[in-house]
């Protein structure tokens, strides 16, 4: 078999558009991909015009290349994967694990979705650089959410850890070379904040469960029209508990126990998995929650009017499932009472349990 001959020139320019731009020829590389191919930088649409850019992007290409043609010696695996076809495979490997929830395969996807369209559909993984990683957190960080205002350093991070898990699971199949991971060698991750926990003093709690107990019929985020009958005891199922927002408004009737006077947190069809594995766990019902869920639930009261297998359940176009959106409620409740928006989250109400549970430990009483 003869030896493909080395090209004397890798650049040549084509003029498209009035502007002359950069292409490579790694014809010679055919066996493993290689073809005529524009120059695109990071970010950009088109070939550059830019010769130094030109010159480093041929390199970073030859070198790309000259690895899948030492894997495929070593390994015989020549394939050129990208990031787009091997997202999906990702994805799909990881929802038949059985291991992540729903919520958050659709999370991962969105921000795999945001990581093709910044590096392109076509861009093999052996491409991406540090520089290239880099230039995405930059991105991300300047891009606007659905709240109008630019993704938090949480968000970005949550991007670039799902883009390095992927990375990880390319080099277990071989696609990538050993340790090859560009967003773990990105140091210059945005830093996590770090935030004071709050929670709310006993006074504070009371009046916003009063504030709930008291509330008038609102409309949730769904279009679904909810009262005090019901925001009590949300409220107070959180304040009283210690759940987390999914633990809690999975919970289905089953969980709670009335004669044992204790709440379950575990899986169920409304959460088809925990956090961890030790927040599968029993909480007493403290005699203030017992007595407001007694009322709930009563046989003659509203809840027996809603047929339904979850706790505190929600019904769009008359089919049960757990809220997905319970800011606007607690919103209402807490802004009667003086909070502004989102001061008052399922996060505070977890924390205003445990600073009152760390309390009454650290005192001798149970």
């Amino acid at each position: 078999m003869m030896t493909p001959r080395k090209r004397q020139s890798r650049l040549y320019w084509r003029t498209r558009s009035g502007s002359r731009r950069a292409y490579g020829d790694f014809r010679d590389y055919a066996d493993v991909g290689g073809k005529l191919e524009p120059l695109i930088a990071a970010g950009e649409t088109f070939a550059t015009t830019d010769p130094d850019v030109a010159l480093r992007l041929a390199m970073r290409r030859l070198d790309e290349l000259e690895a899948v043609r030492k894997r495929r010696a070593i390994t015989g695996k020549a394939q050129v994967v990208t990031l787009a076809a091997y997202a999906r495979d990702y994805l799909v490997v990881k929802r038949r694990s059985g291991r992540v929830t729903t919520g958050w395969l659709a999370a991962c996807q969105d921000f795999l979705e945001r990581a093709v369209a910044f590096f392109g559909s076509d861009r093999p993984l052996e491409s991406i650089r540090v520089s290239d990683v880099r230039a995405w957190s930059a991105h991300l960080l300047a891009t606007p959410s659905q709240r109008g205002r630019p993704f938090s350093a949480d968000t970005v991070r949550r991007h670039l850890f799902t883009l390095s898990n992927l990375y990880r699971f390319a080099a277990d199949e071989e696609l990538v070379p050993p340790g090859f991971n560009p967003v773990a060698a990105f140091r210059d991750k945005p830093a996590k904040p770090q935030r004071e926990a709050r929670w709310l003093e006993v006074h504070e709690a009371a009046l916003l469960l009063e504030s709930a107990r008291t509330m008038p019929t609102i409309a949730t985020a769904a279009g679904e029209s909810v009262g005090a009958e019901l925001l009590y005891p949300l409220v107070a199922t959180f304040l009283l508990t210690g759940g987390r927002r999914g633990e809690v408004l999975g919970l289905e009737l089953d969980d709670v126990s009335l004669d044992r006077r204790t709440v379950t947190f575990r899986p169920n069809r409304g959460r088809d998995r925990l956090k961890t594995g030790p927040s599968w766990r029993v909480v007493p019902l403290v005699p203030q929650l017992e007595a407001i869920l007694r009322a709930y639930l009563d046989p003659f009261g509203p809840r027996a009017r809603r047929r339904a297998t979850l706790l505190l359940p929600s019904f769009v176009a008359g089919v049960e499932q757990p809220f997905q959106e319970i800011r606007r409620m607690l919103d209402r409740v807490a802004g009667r009472c003086g909070w502004q928006p989102r001061e008052i989250n399922a996060r505070v109400l977890r924390q205003t349990f445990c600073a009152g549970r760390l309390q009454t430990l650290t005192t001798g009483r149970r």
